[in-house]
């Protein structure tokens, strides 16, 4: 069972803001703890940022979701820019190649309760990334 996904193309930082403040909102809406709402702002933040800056802008897709046991939130950060060459070094701890939060994808990866990566050099990167209430 899912909701209806509300959409935002990324294509500069005001978007970027839209996108903390729908996932905000929606985390609200979905009764996630205040904790559980900081972290996953605070995620999307930075995959946000990182596909405008890394992958040229793209989409970010934020629906609620369930299943048998809980309900949660799941965003999509999709762009169709150079893909990520190295990942085992993109998730190295402290690895940066900008000037973003600092969190890095391992960051992002350990504020939220799924993680999935798909990217591959010359084919864009999409990452989807859920948080469920406790």
């Amino acid at each position: 069972m899912s909701d209806e996904a509300d959409v935002i193309e990324v294509r500069s930082d005001q978007d970027v803001v839209r996108v903390r403040q729908l996932v905000r909102t929606t985390a609200v809406g979905a009764k996630l703890s205040l904790v559980d709402q900081t972290k996953l702002v605070t995620a999307a933040s930075e995959l946000a940022r990182n596909t405008l800056v890394y992958g040229g802008g793209g989409t970010v897709e934020v629906v609620r979701v369930a299943n048998d046991v809980r309900h949660g939130i799941r965003i999509v950060f999709a762009d169709r820019g150079p893909g990520i060459a190295d990942l085992e070094l993109a998730f190295t701890d402290g690895y940066t190649t900008g000037s973003g939060l600092g969190l890095g994808l391992s960051g992002a990866r350990r504020l939220v309760d799924e993680f999935e990566i798909d990217t591959a050099p010359g084919r864009g990167t999409s990452i989807t990334v859920t948080k469920w209430c406790r």
